[in-house]
């Protein structure tokens, strides 16, 4: 074979490398990680929602205790 037609299949293959596409896996691994993420929002907001509505809860008694000096 001569050097062109080595470095013309090399580029063919180059190029059909890139055509080839891995949308679907990538697709697959962000839906994933969403979920995943969700996941612990979830549980975060499972956890710790009672403790920060009593302590909002607890603001507003103390806002609503302020004195406006007029």
């Amino acid at each position: 074979m001569t050097s062109l037609m080595v470095s013309m299949i090399a580029f063919v293959a180059g190029v059909k490398d890139r055509l080839s596409s891995e949308k679907g896996a990538t697709a697959t691994e962000y839906s994933l990680l969403i979920a995943f993420i969700a996941f612990l929002i979830i549980a975060g907001v499972t956890a710790f929602g009672g403790a920060l509505n009593t302590w909002f809860s607890d603001l507003g008694t103390t806002v609503s205790t302020w004195k406006i000096k007029p």
